[in-house]
């Protein structure tokens, strides 16, 4: 057969894609600050902004208009603790960030991150133990107070990013009886111990003050344990799975996205959008290979991406510069 007889003529291409992407597939990170009238680029991810909640109107009209449906919020903060108080706090930034983009408007769906090291003083993702130790069970009654907190405050998808064992079942439960069956949960399920997250780190100021996380991030040497990992969450009743990060780890997602009949989420992180920033700017690739990325990622069975592209590629999208 002469599969060139399609890819001859460029309508006929276009027909026969297997994989498609559209601005509904974005989700937009994005930072919020402590402070008043702030709006700073963050050195590390060139067009990604820290915005104090009093600046969030303009870019929540912008993401709205370009028909991004959903961002996903991370808090900087001035104040942390042992306890990360500031993250369940009913005043902490995160909750006043939701509050404030629901009163923006009601066309977006928020969604929270939920995690301990942005707002710890040792910038682990949990509760220390008295030999410096992440405790588990600990934690996790931390994380389903945060995640009330955040369901309080008006988030419409709880996404824990902290890889504690058994966090989305204490989360789902804790949800549940303070009134928020409705509220799903997107779990980090596989998120790997890697160092594509250094522009996040310093975005949220969240490097740990000693150590590092492999001791609860996956060990990226495996991919038969994220499959485990993946399968424990939905059993405890994880509504979307997030496979991290994206690029390097699409083998991972196209597994699980073989052997599990859910909603898949990869995320194209920090130190992946950096890298190929710079080599646009250095003029080695054209903005295309931003889609190139996001059509890999798509045809590895994401269902949805977390990308910091993702206005610039709602705005190609909308121009037909890719096509």
């Amino acid at each position: 057969m002469r599969m060139r007889r399609i890819r001859n003529n460029p309508i006929l291409r276009k027909m026969t894609s297997e994989t498609s992407l559209d601005v509904s597939d974005l989700i937009y990170p994005l930072f919020v600050i402590e402070g008043e009238n702030i709006k700073k680029e963050i050195p590390s991810l060139p067009g990604v902004y820290h915005f104090s909640i009093d600046r969030l109107d303009e870019e929540i009209e912008e993401i709205v208009e370009l028909g991004i449906p959903a961002v996903i919020l991370f808090g900087v903060v001035d104040h942390k603790d042992a306890h990360g108080s500031g993250a369940y706090a009913e005043d902490g930034i995160i909750q006043r960030a939701c509050r404030k983009i629901k009163s923006i408007t009601e066309d977006l769906v928020v969604i929270t991150d939920l995690c301990m090291c942005e707002y710890t003083d040792h910038g682990h993702c949990g509760i220390l133990d008295e030999h410096h130790v992440v405790d588990n069970d600990v934690t996790l009654e931390y994380l389903a107070k945060i995640a009330v907190s955040q369901a309080s405050a008006g988030s419409d998808v709880i996404a824990p990013s902290d890889m504690m064992d058994f966090r989305v079942a204490r989360i789902r439960r804790a949800l549940d009886e303070n009134g928020f069956t409705n509220i799903p949960i997107m779990s980090y399920a596989a998120k790997f111990a890697s160092k594509y997250y250094g522009p996040f780190r310093d975005a949220a100021g969240s490097s740990p003050s000693f150590g590092d996380r492999k001791g609860y991030q996956m060990d990226f040497h495996n991919g038969n344990e994220a499959l485990r990992e993946i399968e424990q969450d939905l059993k405890e009743d994880a509504d979307f799975i997030i496979v991290k990060p994206g690029l390097a780890y699409l083998d991972v997602l196209a597994r699980a996205a073989e052997r599990f009949n859910t909603n898949f989420i990869t995320y194209n992180v920090s130190g992946e959008y950096a890298m190929t920033m710079k080599a646009i700017e250095c003029g080695i690739f054209d903005e295309s290979i931003v889609y190139e990325n996001m059509i890999a990622m798509k045809r590895a069975g994401a269902s949805m991406i977390i990308t910091y592209h993702a206005k610039t590629v709602a705005k190609a999208l909308k121009e037909h510069r890719f096509d």
